[in-house]
Formats: structure tokens, C-alpha cells, sequence
């Protein structure tokens, strides 16, 4: 099928970038500092998501594979409800998720909503998981500094 060989272009990119590929039912949260989930079942109503991925065991953000050849632009709004879709017992850093991919193994789109302004954009790879706990970091502390202005005030 077209988007199973998506899927196995996209297993190789990730593990080439950092990220252990395991299927859902067998996970080990702690093999990788980045670890990526296949075919994982989100709350009722959100259905599947191709890749949920985890970092440093909470997760963080999703890749919803296409067949290549399919446009990726209006795919952002199918990874946004899946990155609405974690079950509430599972650890994540923000809900929704921050982070959110669609590839087809040759093209890939990503949005950080982290951004003040998210916005799909074409990136030639998955962000390495390093980079993505940077990010998070990041925000925690921009949060952190607020929080603590506030209380000044």
C-alpha cells in the first residue's frame, strides 16, 4: 500500500534523526531520549495517529503520514485535532501538542505552536528530539519568568 511505504521512508528519516521507531504495544518509553510510536490509538473520536512522539517520556507531538504525491497543505488540520486526542492518564508536556508533522517520507511539514504565529511550514527533516526538548525548555522558562512577574505585581 502507498502510505505503508510512506511509513517506511518515514521510520528510516526518524531513526537517521535521533528517534526510536516502536510500535505502540510494545513501548519502552526510556530506550531513546526521542521515542516514536506507530499507529498509536488516540481518545474516542480522535481515532489514530500515525506517530505520537515522546520525549524524555511525555509526549510532545504527532506525524500524520500521507502517500507520496499527496498534497501536505491541508493536512495540518487533521494533525491538529489528533493533537488534540491524547487520553488525559498519558504524560505530555502542553495539550494540545506543540508540535505537529505531516510527511510522506519525501515531503514533510511542520508547525510549532510554540510560535506566537503557528504556521505549517516545509522542512527538509523531523527535528532532532534534543532540539524539540530545547524548545519546551524554552517555553517552561518563558512561562516560569511570567508567572513570577505577575506575582511581583
Amino acid at each position: 500500500m502507498p502510505k505503508d511505504k510512506a511509513r517506511e521512508h518515514i521510520d528510516q528519516v526518524l531513526e537517521k534523526c535521533g528517534w526510536k521507531v516502536q510500535n505502540h504495544k510494545s513501548a519502552d518509553l526510556q530506550a531513546e531520549r526521542g521515542v516514536a510510536l506507530r499507529n498509536f490509538p488516540l481518545s474516542s473520536g480522535h481515532g489514530f495517529v500515525d506517530y505520537l512522539l515522546y520525549i524524555d517520556g511525555k509526549a510532545a507531538g504527532i506525524i500524520e503520514a500521507k502517500k507520496e504525491g499527496s498534497p501536505l497543505v491541508g493536512v495540518e488540520a487533521q494533525a491538529a485535532k489528533y493533537g488534540k486526542g491524547l487520553p488525559s492518564v498519558l504524560p505530555a508536556y502542553v495539550r494540545p501538542f506543540p508540535f505537529l508533522y505531516q510527511s510522506t517520507g519525501v515531503e514533510t511539514r511542520f508547525t510549532n505552536r510554540l510560535d506566537p504565529e503557528p504556521r505549517s511550514q516545509q522542512v527538509f527533516s523531523f527535528h532532532r528530539p534534543g532540539t524539540l526538548a530545547e524548545w519546551l525548555e524554552g517555553q517552561a522558562s518563558r512561562r516560569m519568568t511570567a508567572s513570577a512577574t505577575m506575582w511581583r505585581l
